[in-house]
Formats: C-alpha cells, sequence, structure tokens
C-alpha cells in the first residue's frame, strides 16, 4: 500500500536531523522524530525504510511514524520535530449577573446522591439551568475564589432553638453574673472540661533541617484518652488545668473540693459557672464524700448554668479552645507528658494573666438574639 504522506529530505534537512541526533542535547521526544524522518527519507541520500522496519527500531507506534511523516508534509520540519501547537480553549468569562447565578447555585442543596457540590458539577448546573451556554469547571473556581463567600465550608457549630424561655432565662441568668464587680469573697470562676487523645509514635520523626520541615510518620498507636477540668477566674486571669484519668462524677467532686479548700480556702462563697453536664451537679459531691463534706462544699458555691446549646457563654471554654490551639494541637504520648506540658503552659500563661474583657451583655441579648425570645401574643 503506497504511502500517503512521503519523506523527501534535501542534502541541508539531513545534515541538520544528523546533527541533532548526534549532539544528543535535544529533548528526547525530538530526536526520536528526528530518527524516524532520517530512516523514512526516500530521498536520494535516504534508506527508504518501511514504517514496520521503523517501529520495530526505535520502539515507536505505527501511528506516530505516520503523525511525524504527516506533520513534515503539511507543516514543515520544525512542526514535525516539535508537534503542532495545541489550541488551548479559553472559557467566556462571567459577566456580574452570571456570577451571581453561580454563587446562589454553590449555595443551594448539592445534586441527590453528592455530599457538596464539585467544581464540575456546578459548571455543569449552571449549564442545565441555562445561565450560560458552556463554561469551564476552572473559571467556576476562579469566581469562587475571588468571592468572599465560600459556600463549601461548613462550621460546626451550637445553634440555640427559636422562641425558648429556658434558654434565654439561663443566657440572661449567666449575663448578669458576668456584670458583677470583683469581689475577692465572692470570686467568679468558669468551669469547663475537654478530653484529650494520648498517641505514641511508632518510628522516631525526623527533625527539621535548614529548608526542611520535621517529618513524623503517619502511621501512630492510640495511647487512650485523658480528661482535663479547666477553672477561670476571668477577672484576675488565672487559670488552672488539672489532668484526670477519666470524667466521673467523682472526678468532678474531687475538682470541686480542691477548688475550695485549696484554691479559694478563704473566700466566702465561690460563684461557679459551667455547662450542665450531667456530672456538674450537687449530687456528684454526694457520691464522693459523707454528707456533711458534701453539703460544706455544696453552700460554698453558687452554681449557674449555661443554657443547653450556649455553651459559648461560659467563658472557661474560651481558655480551653486556647489551650487546645497552644498547647494541646500535636501528639502527646501519655498522661504523665500531658501533665507536664499543661502545667508548663499553665505557669507561662498566669505569669502574665490576661483577664477576659467580657463585652456582650444582657442589652445587646435582647436586641441580636431577638429571635430567641418567646414572642408574647397580647
Amino acid at each position: 500500500m503506497a504511502k500517503k504522506y512521503v519523506v523527501r529530505l534535501s542534502e541541508a534537512e539531513r545534515a541538520e536531523l544528523e546533527g541533532l541526533v548526534k549532539t544528543g542535547r535535544a529533548a528526547a521526544r525530538k530526536r526520536w522524530h528526528a530518527q524516524i524522518l532520517l530512516k523514512a527519507d526516500e530521498g536520494e541520500h535516504g534508506p527508504a525504510w518501511t514504517d514496520a522496519a521503523i517501529m520495530t527500531a526505535l520502539d515507536v507506534s505505527g501511528r506516530t511514524v505516520e503523525r511525524v511523516r504527516q506533520c513534515l508534509v503539511e507543516a514543515g520540519l520544525a512542526t514535525a520535530l516539535n508537534g503542532r501547537p495545541q489550541q488551548r480553549y479559553k472559557s467566556p468569562k462571567l459577566d456580574g449577573e452570571q456570577e451571581a447565578y453561580l454563587i446562589a447555585v454553590a449555595c443551594s442543596a448539592p445534586p441527590a446522591g453528592r455530599n457538596r457540590w464539585t467544581l464540575r458539577l456546578l459548571a455543569d448546573r449552571m449549564v442545565e439551568l441555562e445561565y450560560v451556554d458552556t463554561v469551564s469547571y476552572e473559571t467556576v473556581r476562579q469566581v469562587l475564589k475571588k468571592n468572599e463567600l465560600k459556600p463549601w465550608l461548613k462550621a460546626q457549630w451550637c445553634i440555640p432553638p427559636e422562641a425558648n424561655a429556658e434558654f434565654v432565662c439561663a443566657m440572661e441568668d449567666v449575663l448578669e453574673v458576668y456584670q458583677r464587680p470583683y469581689d475577692d469573697a465572692h470570686p467568679l470562676i468558669g468551669m469547663d472540661e475537654s478530653s484529650k487523645q494520648l498517641v505514641k509514635e511508632v518510628r522516631s520523626p525526623l527533625p527539621g533541617q535548614p529548608g526542611e520541615p520535621e517529618k513524623y510518620d503517619f502511621e501512630y498507636e492510640r495511647n487512650g484518652v485523658s480528661n482535663l477540668f479547666m477553672f477561670l477566674e476571668p477577672l484576675t486571669g488565672k487559670r488552672y488545668v488539672n489532668v484526670t484519668e477519666q470524667r466521673t462524677a467523682v472526678d468532678w467532686a474531687h475538682q470541686i473540693k480542691e477548688l475550695v479548700d485549696i484554691r479559694y480556702p478563704h473566700a466566702e462563697r465561690i460563684t461557679l459557672v459551667m455547662d450542665n453536664l450531667n456530672t456538674h451537679v450537687g449530687a456528684s459531691l454526694y457520691k464522693a464524700f459523707e454528707p456533711p463534706e458534701a453539703r460544706r462544699l455544696l453552700d460554698k458555691l453558687d452554681i449557674h448554668y449555661t443554657p443547653k446549646h450556649g455553651s459559648w457563654l461560659n467563658m472557661a471554654e474560651l481558655e480551653l479552645s486556647v489551650l487546645s490551639r497552644q498547647c494541646l494541637d500535636r501528639r502527646i504520648p501519655d498522661q504523665e507528658t500531658l501533665e507536664r506540658e499543661v502545667k508548663a503552659w499553665e505557669a507561662r500563661r498566669n505569669a502574665s494573666p490576661a483577664p477576659v474583657n467580657w463585652r456582650f451583655t444582657t442589652a445587646d441579648a435582647r436586641i441580636k438574639l431577638k429571635r430567641l425570645y418567646p414572642s408574647l401574643q397580647r
């Protein structure tokens, strides 16, 4: 069968190709194309190899040999060596109205069977809704990137119920407590607790080097969970953190005894703000101590609970967040190390006390959180 594209090289072209192959400085793809042309040359000085012979000798496909011959005949030697320039499709830009449609789609519920929108899904949806004739997912990415709204992000949040009298009652009670002036005989204490998973390395991390970060293995060994009790005196900036093996009612009771008898032995009564966890009740004291002792400790406390789904009202939770970011956001192998690191953090934190400047008041709540208040029918 006759070849459709016949290679006939001039002496100058053969000399150029032979020099390119011999120097070995050109890209491998370019040298292969040069060798194909030299072998396929049917001119006066060419060997006129068949495509099959070229395929075997150079270990290339028949389609590659044919494409190189075609490029030479149709576009010249430079194109045969370097290949045809790729035609890149440029997606049309979206105007302001189309960008608004795109943001609206990205904020809507994803298609059935998908947990979130992807760039390709958004591009396809824009075409389906006939907002555009065509749009690339790269254009979609650029529009979302420059927009301040990030509809693909989700945040876990404590969402309070609508028009709930119980919520606003507890909220206003805590906010009223926060407006009280400092009183050494009646200190205000916020209390919260959290857990920390202990993780042991299975291989020693590699220390960081100039220009290289520290490296640690993705594999690890779980070594149990420890509990942390946080006590914060917001008006003075004092923090106390205790680490325990678990978070039972008895553990909480012993923390309260330490707070009353060791931390604030001269206080007439301690105002304690905390969330309404099932262990944070007076009954826990009776589980840990004899009735007279439990009653003595309970009488030293003025307890105020944050509302359900309103733990953000507990200032001790803010301090736990600081502890988590500054100290706990890493692998800690055992409880002994955890206690040592937490105590070091506590000492440094208390060395430069940072009182909490709480500005949210009941008056603010009645305006900004008006939807949480019951609507009275008159």
